[in-house]
């Protein structure tokens, strides 16, 4: 075999596994062009940082590059109707958290996009227990010495939470509910505001998530009384869940996830879904999670969607029942 014959001969013999790994990979257009993750909010919230954990691990597993993209404003709204109006061509997705199944009840047909219609779920990544505090200086050890508490003011307690509608208020308001306490909501502006309140005693409680909170606690500022959740928090193991206190119905668990506008290529969700479950389900992103105080998930994209649909029913009741209405 002359030189050029045999040159030709073994780039041919060369391109062929390439070829083959290329084929199994997906589609070519999968790969061919930088997709992005919208974020409803500004960078350095928790959300954004899962966002960017949840695009490194698909530049893992898919190759490509993925770019988070931060749309901050208007109660997440200016943010999750990028993603419902971007192309469905798979290039687009979202990350999530519970404003999404919240802002549905809250706001209704004033929502820019449809919540429901709009967005096809691709994969829940994690959820986090919300914990019950108190300042220390609150005389109560526990839910039912809280409630007590509570009860025995003619004005009951005062909580604050990030604003009207937050995950933290609803979560207050399924306590003022299920317990039968007379309780004041205080809203701020901003979780870091409420957070410092908190902390120097101005608000008798509040729920926030473990891991913001977990230094003060183990410091002895704050006292955590019970966690929302099927099953005791990992950073602290010692304090009961809201169903051992006697309380099941107080459920919020803020959740964080990954969607994409409706209309995406059923190929292509399956591959990305599989790639984010894959990738949080074992692993070192699995291992992240749980050290910073989440509960990795990984659910598939039907699993994702039932969750959706049965949280915003959940909120919508609570938002209802609550006469909760938005800051206008």
């Amino acid at each position: 075999m002359d030189t050029l014959r045999r040159r030709h001969f073994l780039i041919q013999a060369g391109a062929l596994p390439a070829a083959l790994s290329l084929a199994a990979a997906g589609p070519a257009w999968a790969q061919a062009t930088a997709s992005r993750v919208i974020v409803p909010y500004a960078p350095g919230a928790a959300t954004d940082a899962l966002a960017r954990l949840m695009a490194q691990a698909l530049e893992g597993a898919l190759g490509g590059t993925f770019i988070v993209e931060n749309k901050a404003g208007g109660g997440t709204q200016i943010g999750t109707k990028a993603i419902a109006t971007a192309p469905p061509d798979g290039h687009t997705l979202g990350f999530v958290d519970t404003a999404f199944v919240i802002n549905p009840g809250l706001f209704g047909k004033s929502l820019p996009y449809d919540t429901r219609q709009d967005f096809v779920p691709l994969s829940l990544m994690a959820t986090a227990p919300f914990v019950l505090l108190v300042h220390h200086s609150v005389r109560a050890a526990s839910v039912q010495e809280l409630v007590a508490l509570a009860k025995s003011k003619p004005d009951g307690l005062n909580y604050g939470s990030a604003g009207i509608g937050s995950a933290p208020h609803l979560a207050g308001e399924q306590l003022r509910v299920a317990a039968g306490i007379p309780a004041t909501h205080v809203p701020y502006r901003g979780g870091s505001t409420v957070l410092n309140d908190m902390i120097a005693g101005h608000i008798d409680f509040g729920f926030t998530t473990v891991p913001t909170m977990i230094e003060h606690i183990r410091a002895g500022t704050l006292r955590a009384l019970a966690v929302t959740g099927p099953v005791r928090a990992a950073q602290l193991p010692q304090v009961p869940t809201m169903a051992e206190a006697g309380l099941s119905s107080v459920d919020a668990s803020p959740l964080f996830g990954l969607v994409a506008p409706a209309g995406m290529p059923a190929e292509r969700l399956q591959q990305i879904g599989q790639a984010a479950s894959s990738a949080v389900k074992a692993g070192p992103l699995n291992s992240k999670l749980t050290g910073m105080g989440f509960i990795p998930v990984g659910s598939t994209p039907a699993e994702f969607k039932a969750r959706i649909e049965a949280e915003i029913d959940k909120w919508s009741r609570v938002i209802a029942e609550g006469r909760i209405k938005p800051n206008t």
